[in-house]
């Protein structure tokens, strides 16, 4: 065996003049095996190098790995194109011996999604969470977690739990992106902005408002922010709170969307006839979001690619479970910037 070549099982057999029944034994620590043996066996896979591969063994295992998005409930586009995705990896994750399912929660009621969560125990190896950054929640995940399960959160995190990973664009630098796009272009103009977040509780639109108001209060002192309106990511909220917003801010010359709802606030704009004098920036290139830049009544979308993050999701959730090594560089989820003239 040349020294570019990973030792196998095999190998460690033949040296060590046993079967691979006994290799098997030693790795495992199971009984049945004469001192001399295990010795004998230890000291070859030490002298060869020898690493379990963890990708051979998952693909050898019987039982499947059971994974479960948990995506929050409604009408949310973003989250509709998210469940896609992960239907669309199951022929990918069966010949990984894998399988995942969507289950959707009220994720901005921390007393349903920490009950949905505590109601997994035992049923999947793997929990992929879209959710509210809360005490129960958090409680929750450590839950899981200390019963073995992996955990990560997915676009919104819950950084103070015990979850592996957070699958999602940095949300800081989004909102920063998110100013320096609406300063610029407003240009020169005075007036207010307004803000439109699905709640201060989701992680993601928290830390999207942090850098929003970094770079506004920082680069364009000018412009007056106004208090932001919580509209639970629902067209069916957003749209008479941003026709208020309308209403009694004539001075209105931008709109900063955070989360989503889009639809309502695209409606507002344009029954209040100032959607072509109002800045609009907001968040996921979905399709009512591609018509708003096609009319011109957005003028960028912020973007995160849903298909990346469940295929990252996926890959990061078997890796957790066999033990394989992950490219971070491949994982990165980056911010995609689009306007009417660049959409893919």
């Amino acid at each position: 065996m040349s020294t570019d070549e990973r030792a196998t099982l095999h190998d460690v057999a033949r040296t060590a003049g046993v079967s691979l029944a006994t290799v098997d034994r030693v790795l495992h620590g199971r009984g049945g095996v004469r001192t001399r043996t295990i010795e004998r066996v230890q000291s070859v896979v030490e002298r060869l190098g020898y690493r379990p591969d963890p990708a051979a063994a998952r693909l050898a295992r019987k039982n499947q790995s059971r994974l479960v998005f948990v995506l929050p409930s409604g009408t949310n586009t973003f989250v509709d194109m998210l469940d896609r995705q992960v239907r669309s990896m199951a022929p990918w994750l069966a010949e990984q011996r894998a399988t995942a399912v969507v289950q959707r929660a009220d994720v901005f009621s921390p007393q349903a999604l920490s009950g949905h969560l505590a109601g997994l125990h035992g049923r999947f190896d793997a929990v992929i969470v879209m959710g509210l950054d809360h005490p129960l929640v958090r409680a929750a995940i450590d839950g899981l977690v200390a019963d073995g399960v992996v955990v990560m959160t997915l676009v919104s995190d819950v950084p103070g739990s015990q979850r592996s990973r957070f699958v999602g664009i940095e949300n800081v630098t989004a909102g920063r992106t998110a100013a320096s796009l609406l300063g610029r272009f407003v240009g020169p103009r005075p007036g207010s902005v307004g803000i439109v977040m699905g709640s201060r509780g989701l992680r993601d639109h928290a830390e999207r408002l942090f850098g929003f108001e970094q770079v506004m209060g920082a680069e364009y002192g000018t412009l007056q922010l106004l208090s932001p309106i919580e509209g639970h990511d629902r067209s069916e909220r957003t749209e008479p709170l941003t026709a208020q917003l309308l209403e009694r801010h004539p001075e209105l010359v931008g709109l900063y969307s955070i989360g989503a709802g889009n639809r309502g606030i695209q409606a507002a704009l344009e029954r209040s006839g100032r959607a072509a004098k109002i800045v609009w920036i907001c968040h996921e290139l979905t399709p009512h979001a591609r018509q708003a830049l096609l009319t011109g009544v957005a003028d960028a979308v912020i973007n995160q690619d849903a298909g990346h993050e469940v295929r990252s999701s996926c890959r990061l959730a078997l890796a957790a479970l066999s033990g394989e090594r992950v490219l971070p560089e491949q994982e990165r989820i980056r911010i995609d910037i689009f306007l009417r003239d660049n959409m893919p």
